[in-house]
């Protein structure tokens, strides 16, 4: 069937209609619009994606290409509350005014408290860094199949950092590894290999001579090596990365004798053996377990670590166990008795007001008594609980980690006691935890204004009102961190009951948040907020949050 023909007066009348609302700025949506300059040379990218994703779970609604003058326009949005990003290859993707973890979302509709325009930002990419290397042997031959380990230092501004492992590379056959699109900051290179040739037979028996053991030459080992060519973890030389550099971190290996650890495995009552286990840690943070000989173990109630690499380790042995922490740099028999008595620590984490904790973290204990030597331990909530197998007796600071947000642990409760803070006994025999963090507390909006108008990318802190508390454990966890929005709306996330202070400072990322006494000057012209351990999740401001000078 022919499709009715349209009057051509009622054509004209509809382009005549299209026409006045282009020209009277009336469309379907919204704009968000600007160019994309290179931070470091102010010139304009071409060719970089921007991309507008949704404030709840980051899915992208738009994206487009800049053009040659680094222009881009995302055209027909609702109005709503996104999350702007770019990238491009050579450059570290990042988002909308970045300051490290946090942003300023765009919003996009008809507000009359916000002068902000959403058609012409200017959006700074930062050129990406690269670290690449060529890892080598004592005869200058490439060491392939390398393992390098990048870690990154923690902001110096930011309270509770730790060092970080941000990547892994492995190198190829010409022995080199490459980092690339790294964002500014200091760093730290750690490579763990193994010599190609390295044999690690059965070792000479008594009567045998060190001469008649065919394979003592080649029972060698790399040990834990760092930039620039050093295996003292204490000693490893930090690279300091700005915008754009591009740093050459060549490291040579030296193989070493490899070292044999005898340790004695007993049964437990069910019959089953209690096997040992010998871990390492880079920085903190556990990078390999070795294993032993288990037929070894079956036949004679001993086994032996073969071809361990000179270094720091931490032993687990014995039933119950006992924790050794060791610097094994010779061959030798491990006692049965050596070290710490040790119990297994489980447990679960609770939200601000009591409730089941659901998610995953992670949770750390830290030795409290660091002249024992012990390293701090991690393990894995899930599924409702973390367990940590071994830890040895003494007293630990608990901590927890919500996709790599710390949250203050409030109480802990052992065997119905509940006490304050994150303090644990550790004694004799195994405890289960019950963990009370600020996980799923209440969520605080505002808005920041000044002069009655929204300020775009202000830090917003909310801090405990009690100056007291400020050299108290777990005031650092307890602040909490955002950035205002286009409009000057903010989010503050999982805040326990409590009374606070809300600040907005203006430039204040620079502010050295390790140090809390520098806050005082802010805290008279905070924003009083008294959270309640109520059923609400949402607190909303009832006044805005004057913006303050840094």
């Amino acid at each position: 069937m022919t499709p009715p023909r349209i009057p051509w007066v009622l054509l004209l009348a509809v382009w005549g209609i299209a026409s006045l609302h282009a020209q009277s700025g009336i469309s379907n949506g919204y704009s968000i619009a600007g160019t994309v300059v290179n931070t470091s040379t102010g010139e304009p990218v071409r060719g970089a994606t921007v991309a507008a994703l949704t404030e709840e779970d980051n899915r992208r609604v738009e994206s487009v290409l800049t053009g040659p003058d680094g222009h881009f326009s995302l055209d027909n949005l609702p109005a709503a509350k996104y999350q702007l990003t770019a990238s491009k290859r050579g450059y570290a993707t990042g988002a909308y005014d970045e300051h490290g973890d946090f942003s300023s979302a765009i919003v996009t509709g008809d507000d009359p408290d916000s002068n902000f325009d959403t058609t012409h930002l200017v959006f700074h990419l930062t050129p990406g860094a690269l670290v690449r290397g060529v890892i080598t042997a004592d005869s200058g031959d490439p060491v392939p199949d390398a393992q390098v380990m990048l870690f990154k230092k923690p902001d110096i501004h930011r309270p509770g950092g730790k060092i970080t492992q941000q990547d892994t590379a492995d190198t190829d056959d010409t022995g080199a590894y490459e980092f690339a699109n790294i964002s500014a900051g200091e760093y730290l290179i750690a490579v763990k290999a193994t010599p190609w040739y390295a044999m690690h037979g059965n070792p000479p028996s008594p009567r045998q001579t060190s001469g008649s053991y065919a394979n003592q030459a080649l029972d060698v080992a790399y040990p834990i090596t760092y930039f620039d060519s050093t295996i003292d973890e204490a000693s490893a030389s930090p690279i300091l990365l700005a915008d754009g550099s591009r740093v050459v971190a060549d490291i040579n290996l030296h193989a070493v004798p490899s070292v044999r650890l005898q340790v004695t495995v007993p049964r437990r009552p069910d019959g089953r053996l209690a096997r040992p286990e010998l871990s390492q840690a880079i920085f903190g943070e556990t990078v390999s377990n070795v294993s032993a000989g288990f037929m070894d173990a079956l036949q004679s109630g001993a086994t032996e670590f073969a071809g361990v690499a000179p270094g720091q380790y931490q032993l687990t042995q014995g039933d119950p166990p006992r924790v050794v922490e060791l610097d094994a740099n010779t061959s030798e028999q491990i006692e049965p008795g050596a070290g710490l008595p040790a119990t297994q620590v489980s447990g679960t984490l609770e939200t601000a007001d009591g409730g089941r904790f659901d998610g995953s973290a992670l949770v750390t204990l830290e030795p409290t008594d660091v002249g024992q030597g012990l390293k701090p331990l991690e393990a894995s909530f899930e599924r409702g609980a973390f367990h940590f197998p071994a830890v040895a007796t003494g007293t630990w600071k608990l901590r927890a980690e919500v996709n790599g947000v710390p949250e203050a642990v409030l109480s802990t409760a052992i065997a119905g006691k509940t006490q304050q803070g994150n303090s644990i006994l550790v004694q004799d025999r195994p405890i289960t935890v019950i963990v009370r963090t600020t996980a799923g507390g209440i969520t605080v909006e505002g808005f920041a204004r000044k002069g009655g108008t929204g300020v775009a990318g202000a830090m917003i802190l909310l801090v405990p009102q009690a100056t007291a508390s400020q050299t108290s454990p777990g005031f650092a966890e307890r602040v909490r961190i955002d950035q205002s929005d286009s409009d000057g709306s903010f989010t503050l996330h999982d805040v326990a009951a409590g009374k606070y202070l809300a600040v907005a400072i203006s430039g204040g990322w620079a502010l050295d948040l390790t140090h809390p006494e520098l806050l005082s000057r802010y805290l008279p012209g905070g924003f009083p907020v008294t959270v309640q351990a109520a059923a609400q999740k949402e607190l909303h401001l009832g006044g805005p949050v004057l913006v303050q000078a840094f």
